[in-house]
């Protein structure tokens, strides 16, 4: 049998239709054979060579000499009251293995939602496999196992950086999803919020991207694809550039001044908020587009009404909308959720200094550990750094 051509040997999943066909050309197989491989993995979620029944024998058999499969299997599923799913997703191909987890999401009859704003700007049907679905789930997906950034709060930080995911491995985590999916339901929304910094893993996190919106595959809406960063600048340029803001940037802001930023998000030393904001001002947003604040409200930490005025200076004249995120206590930290009250205080000083929208988060999936990395990390070392010493109170402008 024909060895597996080089350009799908490392990341077949990950590959590009015409690489499909590049590959197929050096073992003499037609063009439209590669698209038909390519649209089984994609659009059917199928990486099975014996599954593709409409490939021929031949073709089949050359695909299970290749050891062709889906590079990440589902370890474990947890499922809320809310139907809330956590996905851990194991690695068996790769020797450096990991796992991480991914999330299905589907929408609360009663939450706050800015749904119609997109609908406004996207009339294109939520489509899994060949049927349009009515109920509309968001996926988050990881992009690292661990993460670099250190963030103080944040349970994905907690082992550190073990590596980087492939495209195949981001992509996979779609496909998988899509397989615990309810009758009536489709993935809507994809957003690279779980473990890891996606603009950290720039490269893989860009051909994933084009994956998930290429019109032979999965045929995602761009503008239905959220990317989240801690802030690297260099990064939000080029994403920006190369995607023409079609994609949609999450910021993961967290504090409105540098010496209290500094102290919970250790990126915020090389890029600091002047560099930041900067960036975000001249990232290229689509029409009626904006970007989403992250900001996770610690209690006594960065909760009071002070943070909240300093806020609303730090992103004045900025197209934005902000999601209040109440902590999740991790073990790592020695912080806490902020109360209930203080959340709807900071939001009501945001809502009242700003036209543009101010959203609290709710908590989902407290049950299964559904923050990012709780569930992935469980019985995970932490990685053995000094956590900053934050007063009481701190000082707001």
């Amino acid at each position: 049998m024909p060895q597996i051509p080089f350009a799908l040997r490392d990341d077949p999943v990950g590959a590009y239709p015409e690489e499909w066909v590049a590959a197929f050309a050096e073992i003499h197989e037609r063009p439209f054979r590669a698209k038909q491989v390519f649209r089984w993995i994609h659009t059917r979620s199928v990486a099975d060579p014996a599954r593709m029944t409409d490939a021929a024998k031949t073709l089949r058999d050359k695909l299970a000499s290749w050891s062709l499969a889906m590079p990440a299997e589902i370890r474990e599923v947890r499922r809320a009251a809310d139907d809330t799913r956590k996905v851990l997703i194991g690695f068996p191909k790769s020797p450096a293995a990991g796992t991480v987890e991914t999330v299905l999401i589907p929408p609360l009859p009663d939450e706050d939602d800015d749904e119609a704003e997109l609908e406004a700007d996207d009339e294109a049907p939520a489509v899994t496999g060949l049927r349009v679905a009515a109920r509309r789930v968001t996926q988050c997906i990881s992009s690292q196992v661990g993460c670099a950034m250190g963030c103080v709060f944040c349970a994905s930080g907690v082992a550190g950086l073990k590596r980087h995911l492939s495209a195949g491995e981001i992509v996979a985590q779609v496909l998988l999803g899509r397989t615990l999916l309810d009758e009536g339901e489709a993935i809507r929304n994809v957003v690279l919020m779980g473990m890891g910094e996606p603009l950290h893993n720039y490269d893989n996190v860009a051909r994933a991207l084009r994956l998930l919106t290429h019109a032979d595959g999965m045929n995602l809406s761009s503008r239905r694809v959220t990317v989240s960063t801690s802030g690297l600048v260099p990064e939000i340029d080029r994403l920006g550039e190369e995607f023409k803001g079609e994609i949609a940037l999450a910021v993961s802001l967290h504090a409105p001044d540098d010496e209290l930023r500094s102290r919970i998000m250790p990126v915020n030393k090389k890029y600091p908020l002047g560099e930041l904001m900067a960036a975000l001002r001249r990232y290229p947003l689509a029409r009626r587009r904006r970007i989403t604040i992250e900001y996770t409200l610690i209690r006594n930490v960065n909760d009071r009404p002070e943070h909240a005025r300093a806020l609303l200076r730090l992103l004045r004249n900025l197209p934005m909308k902000v999601n209040l995120i109440p902590m999740n206590p991790i073990e790592a930290a020695p912080w806490q959720a902020p109360t209930r009250d203080d959340v709807l205080a900071f939001q009501d000083v945001l809502r009242k200094g700003t036209d543009q929208a101010v959203f609290i988060r709710r908590t989902r999936g407290d049950e299964i550990d559904a923050a990012c990395g709780q569930l992935a990390l469980h019985g995970a070392k932490a990685v053995k750094r000094k956590l900053p010493m934050i007063g009481e109170r701190h000082g707001g402008a």
